[in-house]
């Protein structure tokens, strides 16, 4: 295997600002093991299993290691854990890969768990030969029955003392695929007293005839990932491990098996690693945990998402209402946006549940510094301004963005028959309504003063207002600054392009959809609201633009081209927020 090549730590994002010195718990440990001298320089890793897509609660980890790498001169290796290839797939591979790069990073090296199979090996033939490991019969069901329970110790398989000989016959029998699947395990020997079940003779390797994505049919056996991750760690020379709570208890085992296997005094394993081309310079690495992000109105569990895509409740992994990062960004989420979520809701030792218009509030932040405004209705209603001639046609000049005088603007056709929004109308107008309503008054949003004179209906329906435009509030003229209090947008109906906008919310009607009370599943909390389709018309300036251009259609929120639908001459939108928080709760009297 070639030795790979190491880059510098970098963001991808050339817009990103400039990071402030953060503070947390554990960039203060990496603050203080260089300040003591245990590391010359900072090395960390991201290690997904490619058994799923990557969520927002991946994000946290992405930015953490990558984050903390990237403040000190370090670095930080993408490293795929796929040691249970039954469950894996390249398309896993690529889409975590391309949801790295997205989030605004790049990785020093990109390695496999695979890449160290060999190690793995070597390093239980070690365990073996000083006798803290051997070959168990047991099944599944039974060492369940002999591990014992928190409050009852566990007790030895029959198993424990066969010699090392015999140990060491059976796991290279095992390796040569001699047996089937299920019938053996290597377990290191520890202490089925332990108080501590992760230490009571945990299985390190099992048997598995399965392909594998990157080795083949190479091996029939695969290892744990308790033992994996730890040699991975060492051999990449990670000097802080970071990882989410749940791992706090597997600390132990993660120590027990790099002080037990002692790479660098193994000559055997250190010329294994020589031969791999990997860095000799192995260093002991300290695992850190920290709390996972959990927002509401979601599920994280990936057992949990595969269901809804395998049972056809979202449209795929890549559904907007999905965590997936993939989804995220479809529904317009930014990586900018990610990033600042993650360091607002910092680094703690507690678990807590984020709330979802947090996650919400950082991409409304994000895109209101930087996405161009636009024109868009999406319940029209038409509205004809009954003293210009039909034939009228102008252009109006429009900022690109209120803020922003450097992005220019862009012409604004308008002609007498405009789409005007379903709810700036209002027939019998509620006390506090300052839109428009038969005989009532409106300012049109850059051109002037209109009064609705008469309502068509067809029924019940309201299908158009017809208005008067007062020429003296036009631009320029005596009346343009006449005081009143409603202003609306509109879209020249002559001009406007028809769209498909898909109105996305919150997939579930809980916040805590995994509560299992009443007898009732995350599947019972499904949201029917959580996606709409409607017939929009936009500007053209608009529709004719890339997939994953984001806009702000002023006055209804922010806006994003679908990545996968999006076309020119039929375009769709999804929303990716309103531009306020219509989720917020009622003031308390």
């Amino acid at each position: 295997m070639p030795t790979p090549t190491k880059k510098p730590l970098r963001m991808n994002d050339p817009t990103a600002s400039p990071a402030t010195e953060k503070q947390d718990f554990i960039r203060q440990i990496v603050r203080d093991d260089l300040a003591a001298g245990r590391h010359a320089s900072i090395h960390t890793r991201f290690p997904p299993e490619p058994n799923g897509y990557l969520h927002i609660g991946h994000a946290k980890s992405i930015c953490l290691n990558f984050g903390v790498a990237a403040e000190f001169g370090g670095s930080c290796n993408l490293r795929f854990d796929d040691t249970n290839p039954s469950k894996e797939d390249i398309e896993y591979v690529e889409a975590i890969k391309d949801d790295v790069t997205w989030l605004g990073f790049e990785w020093s090296e990109l390695r496999h768990a695979s890449d160290y199979f060999e190690v793995f090996y070597r390093s239980a033939l070690k365990l073996i030969e000083d006798g803290k490991a051997f070959v168990c019969d047991l099944s599944a069901d039974e060492v369940r029955e002999y591990r014992g329970t928190l409050t009852e110790p566990g007790r030895n398989s029959p198993f424990r003392e066969r010699s090392v000989a015999e140990n060491l016959d059976l796991f290279q029998r095992m390796r040569a695929g001699e047996f089937p699947d299920g019938t053996r395990t290597l377990r290191a020997k520890i202490d089925m007293a332990s108080g501590n079940i992760n230490l009571r003779d945990p299985a390190i390797y099992r048997i598995r005839h399965v392909s594998h994505q990157n080795t083949g049919d190479a091996w029939p056996i695969y290892p744990m990932y308790d033992y994996a991750h730890c040699i991975s760690d060492a051999v990449e020379g990670i000097t802080h491990s970071l990882c989410t709570l749940e791992f706090e208890d597997h600390r132990p085992l993660y120590d027990w098996c790099i002080d037990n296997i002692d790479l660098p005094s193994h000559p055997r394993l250190w010329q294994n690693l020589v031969d791999a081309g990997l860095d000799t310079r192995v260093s002991k690495p300290r695992q850190i945990e920290f709390s996972r992000l959990n927002i509401n109105y979601t599920v994280m569990s990936k057992r949990k998402l595969m269901a809804l895509v395998q049972d056809g409740l979202v449209s795929g992994w890549d559904d907007p209402r999905m965590p997936t990062l993939q989804g995220l960004r479809r529904r317009g989420y930014t990586p900018a946006s990610l990033r600042l979520l993650a360091d607002r809701i910092g680094i703690s030792k507690q678990n807590s549940l984020t709330d979802y218009s947090l996650l919400e509030g950082c991409v409304r932040e994000d895109l209101d510094g930087k996405a161009v405004r636009r024109m868009a209705v999406v319940d029209p209603v038409k509205l004809v301004i009954t003293n210009l001639a039909q034939d009228h046609e102008e252009m109006l000049p429009f900022a690109n963005h209120p803020k922003l005088p450097e992005l220019g603007s862009r012409p604004l056709p308008f002609s007498p028959e405009l789409w005007i929004e379903r709810d700036d109308f209002m027939e019998f107008p509620a006390k506090g309504f300052h839109r428009l309503s038969p005989g009532g008054e409106v300012r049109l949003r850059g051109v002037g003063i209109v009064r609705c004179e008469e309502v068509v209906k067809e029924g019940e329906h309201v299908i158009a207002l017809q208005c008067t435009l007062d020429p003296e509030s036009r631009a320029g003229m005596p009346g343009a600054d006449r005081k009143i209090k409603g202003t609306i947008h509109w879209v020249s109906a002559r001009h406007a392009v028809q769209a498909e906008v898909r109105l996305y919310d919150r997939l579930f009607t809980v916040p805590d959809p995994d509560s299992e009370d009443e007898g009732k599943t995350y599947r019972d909390y499904l949201n029917p609201a959580s996606v709409r389709s409607a017939t929009a018309y936009l500007e053209p300036a608009a529709a004719d633009v890339a997939p994953e251009q984001a806009f702000q259609f002023e006055r209804l929120g922010y806006f994003v081209a679908d990545r996968r639908d999006h076309r020119g001459d039929a375009p769709v939108f999804n929303r990716t927020v309103t531009l306020r928080d219509s989720w917020a709760r009622p003031a308390t009297p």
